[in-house]
């Protein structure tokens, strides 16, 4: 048995990501992507939601679990993205 606040999480982003697809597949989401662009914020919002509550749940805390490694992104200065280097006059 999990938290209780983590599985209602959990099935909220799966309804939410079936809504999703639903919206993506309808006809009407080739006349306005409003609908699917805002279920797609929710389901965002929720999958933020959950990983936060994650972070002080206390039964997550409790498993034992592979730990997983997650890289921080790495941002590079705007030169490097469009391979432009800067060459300064001496």
């Amino acid at each position: 048995m999990g938290c209780v606040h983590c599985q209602d999480l959990e099935r909220e982003i799966d309804a939410l990501q079936s809504e999703y697809n639903a919206a993506l597949e309808s006809a009407y989401y080739r006349v306005s992507r409003k609908f699917a662009a805002y279920v797609r914020v929710e389901l965002e919002n929720t999958r933020n939601e959950l990983e936060e509550h994650r972070l002080v749940c206390s039964f997550v805390a409790t498993q034992p679990g592979p730990l997983q490694a997650v890289a921080p992104p790495r941002f590079k200065r705007k030169e490097e993205l469009r391979g432009d280097h800067l060459h300064t006059a001496a």
